[in-house]
């Protein structure tokens, strides 16, 4: 057979683009391949990542499901149609559980089309933002028999345009899913097609921060609305496309963007409903407690006559209405600490000292309170809480925090093993799962509503200047100085999992070099080690742009640093490694005037303003996979108020 490559041999083909009868091959991946890189598997109602998400037991919540499944299949007949129902309540009154238990009725009955479950607290870090969320809808969509040509329309669309993930969602959404239907509309059977799309938890869809610093706090809220918005401007576009032909449902928490929108803005394609006394969540709650009470009285063998109707009504009324009260105190009560019978009076009795009234989860509060005050270390497991379950962007296995925390064997069962009714914590044999939070109230009580908990922090410890410091920071130190965890790895392989993991998180874990045993770890550490580690880790999505990382390492071991004396021996050691490692990587660095400068920005000796306070670091090389060309450099300086200087500049 002769050809272009007959008898050709030891040659490579780079961006190969093959166009066949039906499909187009783009650098060697179809479109299929390419939509299923893009997508968050773990959002999906029926994935492993959710195996264990909660859902609605027989009979429970079932006047709210029952109003949601007939509005799906019967509302084109009510007297004012609505597209979009907007479910919504306070924190723990069993939203996501209704949403999942209404996604596998539709499922089981042919009536779902796709559902996106976003969780910013567990799961995966694709389902924490909106980068999936389109592809993953068009993804469900093109699966059902009743739409292969639709299937094939989007992924016609992304042949036609292999960037398209990284456009705008709202074009994302008008490309894969709008105009595939607008081109096809009448072609196929409407009454074989499903009827609605879930999405739930759209309110802790979260902003990814940009490259070259991290959001304020206030910067961060303002991102996370305006990503709220633009998915709610995007769902209402569609329900008002005559072309489009599902329903809605949408799940949050009534937060002001949401209440605005949905009841303002979208009036008039939106039915509410909220998760009030109206559905009678008391006699839901009751329900559940007994249903869960009779398996506790098999495992013990308690008597029929346990927990009394006395016991039974208090505990209804303590959880005013709120199913995650419940769920925490029947983990609480069955955890196996102390019996059954004396757990349950434990949790009938607790109070909070002067307590709020107008806190609506006095109750919960309470609950988390006694559980973390009864630990052997209450504030080491709640600074280990907020350790795992941080900022990460993907959840880490608990084997490898397992290997962070441990000086001795033991220690993560003592700090964070004594709260089985608030975490899940796999087994030391479990290398790949990761520590999952049953809630995300415990985020919230940590840090909004942690008023009784700090009393109870100054009680044991004293005032906060007098508490140890935190074993977190002591962690990182160690760990740099012994290049790997305290309790050595049993093989390589698990020593390079170790750091692979360590280098993705632990710039957000450094802290300012305060003490002399600080500086004599990082003068004793093998600085040029470690940044070289750091400047040659494998990039993905998850990794910070190495700049970044640099300036946080420099920042920690510069900025104690006196104002007018020479730097300390141990920053001179990593400025150096840093210096050198940078630059034979032809990366730009700050000079020596550039670092007086911003110790004297920092301490506010200099009215030079913001841009000072912070050091950039940037690839020299055009070719340099963190390169920003001058361009996106000034682009870059107009959205973040830096003005052109010697911080950053062009190769």
């Amino acid at each position: 057979m002769s050809g272009p490559f007959h008898q050709a041999s030891n040659f490579k083909i780079d961006n190969l683009e093959i166009v066949q009868a039906n499909s187009v091959t783009y650098a060697g991946k179809s479109a299929l391949e390419r939509l299923e890189e893009h997508i968050s598997p773990g959002a999906l109602h029926n994935s492993d990542e959710r195996c264990e998400a909660p859902k609605c037991h027989p009979e429970i919540r079932a006047a709210v499901q029952d109003e949601i499944l007939s509005w799906i299949s019967e509302g084109d007949s009510d007297a004012d149609p609505k597209r979009l129902l907007w479910l919504t309540g306070p924190a723990g009154t069993g939203k996501t559980a209704i949403a999942g238990s209404v996604a596998e009725t539709c499922s089981e009955q042919g009536l779902l089309a796709a559902t996106f479950f976003f969780s910013s607290f567990s799961g995966s870090a694709d389902r924490r933002s909106k980068a999936c969320f389109v592809p993953t809808l068009a993804y469900q969509l093109r699966k059902h028999t009743g739409l292969q040509s639709v299937g094939k329309a989007i992924l016609s669309a992304i042949d036609n345009d292999p960037a398209i993930f990284r456009t705008r969602l709202k074009d994302q959404f008008t490309e894969l899913i709008l105009k595939p239907f607008r081109q096809l509309r009448g072609q196929y059977d409407t009454s074989t097609l499903p009827k609605v799309i879930i999405i739930d938890g759209v309110d802790e869809c979260e902003p990814l921060s940009p490259p070259h610093r991290p959001f304020t706090k206030e910067e961060a809220q303002i991102a996370r609305e305006k990503g709220h918005l633009e998915i709610l401007n995007l769902l209402l576009d569609a329900v008002c496309d005559p072309a489009f032909p599902f329903r809605i449902v949408i799940v949050s928490r009534p937060e002001r963007q949401f209440t605005t929108f949905l009841t303002e803005t979208a009036s008039n394609t939106t039915l509410k409903l909220f998760l009030d006394d109206k559905y009678n969540p008391d006699a839901d709650i009751e329900l559940f407690l007994n249903a869960k009470f009779a398996e506790m009285r098999r495992r013990y063998h308690l008597p029929t006559s346990w927990p009394t109707p006395e016991q039974m009504s208090t505990l209804v009324e303590k959880s005013s209405g709120q199913f995650i009260y419940a769920a925490t105190a029947l983990r609480f009560i069955g955890d196996g600490a102390q019996l059954p019978q004396d757990q349950l009076n434990i949790v009938l009795g607790l109070v909070i000292e002067n307590h709020s009234e107008c806190n609506p989860f006095q109750e919960l509060d309470a609950l988390y309170l006694h559980i973390l005050q009864a630990c052997p270390d209450p504030l080491a497991t709640t600074r280990w809480i907020a350790t795992v379950d941080g900022p990460h962007r993907r959840p880490l296995p608990a084997h490898f925090w397992r290997q962070f925390i441990e000086w001795v064997p033991g220690e993560m069962e003592r700090f964070l093993g004594c709260i089985p009714s608030l975490l899940f914590l796999p087994p030391p044999e479990d290398r790949q799962s990761p520590i999952r939070v049953y809630h995300k109230s415990l985020h919230d009580f940590l840090n909004t509503r942690k008023r009784p908990l700090l009393s109870v922090f100054i009680k044991i410890y004293g005032p906060p200047h007098q508490w140890p410091r935190s074993c977190r920071v002591e962690r990182v130190l160690r760990i740099i100085q012994n290049k790997g965890p305290v309790i050595p790895a049993r093989t390589q392989q698990d020593h390079e999992e170790f750091l692979a993991h360590f280098l993705s998180i632990s710039t957000v874990f450094w802290s300012r070099v305060k003490t002399s045993e600080d500086k004599r770890i990082f003068l004793s550490s093998d600085a040029r080690w470690w940044i070289d580690r750091y400047l040659d880790k494998p990039a993905d999505d998850y990794s910070e742009e190495r700049g970044t990382t640099m300036w946080f390492i420099l920042d920690s071991v510069h900025e104690p640093c006196p104002i007018f004396y020479r730097c300390s021996d141990a920053c001179k050691r990593w400025r150096k490694a840093i210096v050198d490692g940078c630059t034979a990587r032809a990366y730009v660095v700050p000079g020596s005037l550039e670092l007086f400068l911003r110790r004297a920005a920092n301490r506010q000796l200099l009215p030079l303003g913001r841009p000072f306070k912070y050091l950039y670091i940037r690839v020299r090389n055009p070719r340099g996979t963190d390169h920003l060309s001058w361009a996106q450099l000034r682009e870059q300086e107009r959205r973040s108020y830096m003005p052109a200087s010697r911080w950053i500049r062009p190769a």
